[in-house]
């Protein structure tokens, strides 16, 4: 099995347009992936034939969209491979997915003394949080450091992880580098030792099969709108046991079993950590993605993925003036670059006037760029509906970028 590109660009009709009268070369997938008609056609079926708030009615529309939405988790457990689908909780993205178990974790876990451990080529959604649990609990964030070629230094894992490290946070695949961490290993050393560790895995799902029993995270959470899916709308994966020693995050509806003045009781999992009316039509969508990403399968995507990633280093590499940013070994999907001494945002401006979409800027890491001591970079991100042409009339463009700039 392989990709047909251009049969697999039908499912996206953004995808046909022109921008500034210029076929949509669309590369900022990183920061937001477009959507097939499976998803979008789902979201309708939804609105307009069970649009209902699920989970309290006995009437027909209430109980099929309840059905569907927990039919919905159970896809999310087998798409993770998750023991049960208990330990599925819908979120808003990632960045609630990680603000969910930064509350909940350091209100139960954390104390004055304490240690947090995240790496240096987090997204802001992964440094902010535990910033903010460090400060309420007068615990200390350290930082796993990275080399220049945008590698995690391994080497000082084992130093790192001490006996007041309660917790690691890192990326599976960075935002703005591209690189794939070792996180297989990094869970391994944290367990060695007794600690849990949470994966940011937005920018993995879209591109890996990912597998958290094979894993062994305690953590996993990604955002729908990065993998084919709605925006709005995420999850988090937690091992039910961690999940039933946190409190809630939120309160409210649902995530009750009874309320009096005198007190409350919480509702099992992983109903404890979905307050209020959930966001029903875009968790089907989600769904959707899901079986549209593994109809396509992982396998195939990655294989096809890594081929454009690897003509497109090789194209840019003979331009003149260009200066790669991350150049680990291991990378999936993005390339992070910056062109002679034009700023990255002026060169992103003169490509979308040709039709390109890219991404410009710090890229929500902005201490990865203080490390590279630079303002930002280019970035260009791939989907599986990428072709090899567009990453011709890329570099047609960067080429006449050059030109209005020499």
């Amino acid at each position: 099995m392989s990709i047909n590109v251009e049969q697999l660009r039908r499912e996206f009709p953004v995808l046909s347009q022109t921008v500034n009268g210029k076929p949509l070369v669309y590369l900022d997938n990183a920061a937001t992936t477009q959507k097939p008609k499976a998803v979008v056609e789902r979201l309708m079926d939804y609105y307009y034939k069970e649009n209902s708030n699920i989970h309290r009615g006995a009437h027909y529309l209430s109980m099929q969209a309840t059905e569907a939405y927990e039919e919905a988790r159970e896809t999310t457990r087998m798409y993770l491979n998750a023991a049960f689908s208990r330990e599925i909780i819908f979120t808003r993205g990632t960045t609630e997915s990680i603000n969910l178990v930064a509350s909940s974790f350091s209100q139960k876990f954390l104390k004055e003394g304490d240690e947090i451990l995240i790496s240096a080529m987090e997204h802001h959604s992964n440094i902010v949080p535990w910033q903010m649990a460090c400060q309420q609990k007068g615990a200390t964030l350290k930082v796993i450091p990275m080399d220049e070629q945008g590698v995690l230094r391994m080497d000082t894992l084992d130093e790192l992880l001490t006996e007041k490290t309660r917790l690691v946070a890192v990326s599976h695949v960075s935002n703005a580098l591209g690189t794939i961490n070792p996180v297989e290993d990094i869970i391994g050393k944290a367990h060695q030792k007794g600690i849990p560790v949470l994966i940011d895995g937005a920018q993995a799902v879209p591109h890996m099969k990912v597998d958290v029993q094979k894993l062994d995270c305690d953590f996993y959470c990604f955002s729908g709108h990065k993998l084919y899916g709605p925006m709005g709308v995420g999850v988090l994966y937690g091992k039910e046991e961690w999940l039933e020693q946190m409190p809630p995050y939120q309160g409210g509806g649902e995530m009750i079993k009874e309320v009096r003045f005198t007190g409350t009781t919480y509702n099992e999992l992983p109903f404890k950590f979905e307050a209020g009316t959930p966001n029903v039509g875009d968790v089907l969508g989600l769904e959707a993605a899901l079986r549209f990403v593994s109809y396509l399968r992982h396998d195939v995507i990655s294989v096809y993925e890594d081929s454009l990633m690897q003509y497109a280093m090789k194209q840019l590499a003979t331009l003149p003036g260009i200066r790669f940013i991350g150049t680990a070994e291991h990378k999936t999907s993005v390339i992070s670059f910056l062109f002679d001494d034009i700023h990255p945002y002026d060169s992103g401006v003169i490509l979308d006037k040709l039709g390109i979409a890219v991404r410009t800027g710090h890229h929500c890491a902005q201490p990865v760029m203080d490390f590279f001591n630079i303002p930002g970079t280019i970035r260009v991100s791939f989907a599986m509906y990428n072709s090899l042409k567009e990453i011709d009339l890329l570099m047609d463009a960067l080429k006449k970028v050059r030109t209005l700039f020499s």
